[in-house]
């Protein structure tokens, strides 16, 4: 654990669930071999009878997870020499369906956002959360770790540096002039939310004047969906999904929207475009010859007899 913390810099998040995850497996090693488990019993053997024993119990994201946790520490194993390979390399991790983002239409997002008109403190925070989360496709734990000196004004517009909780990694991201207005709107009135034990670097805060919590960005971003009356209820992540899906449709590039989104992978963004194929449909059918579909060309079709010389034979 701890060369996934200082070595691997791996998130909080996930070094407590790797942690559980090979908590877990040390005790059921030690419940069914009624001894202390060892080094061992790191094999193939012991992982796949873990791994049999929670099926039912846990998704497959879960035992997925926990395959991850041993391979990782089968790895560890090995670089120390403890072990002469890692097993755990030979256990395919189990297939999972991969379902599509869900992001809201544009005027949706807008009346979400503008569901925060008010001039009181908590209105003018919960509106820039959004068009900081919306406007540079911020995680939610990256929006609630933003500091004050995060932010960086280039006349009107404003730039976000951004840390990410996977790997420690930074990214430098345009926010927007709607975003750079609600910000601006906001750190005046930051000051009647801080308290004396206020972090001062902070850029949200919480009502009682510690760091705001992602846990508290969700539930203002689930309560104004509701509110505003969007057709989807969506969290944080959702806002995230919408900002990429709106740029895919604009005609932003994927290395441009992986750079922004801070994925290492651009496996992981070309989710998006499974997301848009009625707008691709639409370009298609208006900029191939093939394809174009005019009211006279679908008359011409359906006319009686125009596929006649087509049946022959």
């Amino acid at each position: 654990m701890e060369h996934l913390e200082h070595e691997v810099r791996a998130s909080p998040n996930t070094l407590r669930a790797y942690g559980k995850d090979l908590e877990s497996f040390l005790e059921s090693v030690e419940r069914r071999r009624d001894r202390e488990p060892s080094i061992e019993d790191l094999s193939v053997r012991e992982v796949r009878a873990h791994l049999a024993e929670i099926h039912g119990t846990y998704g497959v994201r879960s035992i997925g997870r926990r395959l991850s946790a041993l391979r990782r520490l089968g790895s560890f194993c090995r670089e120390r020499q403890l072990l002469q390979d890692n097993p755990i390399e030979l256990i395919r991790h189990p297939k999972r369906p991969r379902p599509l983002p869900v992001a809201l239409p544009v005027e949706d997002v807008t009346r979400l956002i503008e569901h925060f008109d008010g001039a009181e403190p908590r209105d003018l925070r919960d509106r820039a959360m959004l068009e900081l989360i919306y406007g540079a496709g911020l995680r939610v734990s990256e929006c609630a770790s933003l500091d004050l000196n995060s932010m960086r004004w280039e006349g009107d517009r404003l730039f976000a540096r951004v840390v990410s909780g996977k790997g420690g990694k930074d990214r430098v991201v345009p926010a927007g002039t709607s975003a750079a207005r609600a910000v601006e709107r906001w750190i005046p009135a930051r000051a009647q939310l801080a308290r004396p034990s206020s972090p001062p670097e902070a850029l949200f805060l919480g009502v009682r004047g510690g760091r705001i919590a992602p846990r508290t960005i969700r539930t203002v971003v689930e309560r104004a969906c509701v509110a505003a009356g969007t057709r989807s209820v969506i969290g944080p992540h959702g806002l995230r999904h919408s900002f990429a899906t709106h740029l895919l449709q604009s005609g932003c590039d994927l290395r441009s929207i992986q750079h922004m989104l801070g994925h290492a992978s651009l496996s992981s963004t070309q989710v998006y475009t499974h997301l848009d194929i009625g707008r691709i449909s639409e370009v298609y059918d208006s900029a191939h010859p093939r394809a174009i579909r005019t009211e006279e060309s679908l008359r011409e079709r359906d006319a009686p007899g125009a596929r006649d010389s087509d049946d022959v034979g």
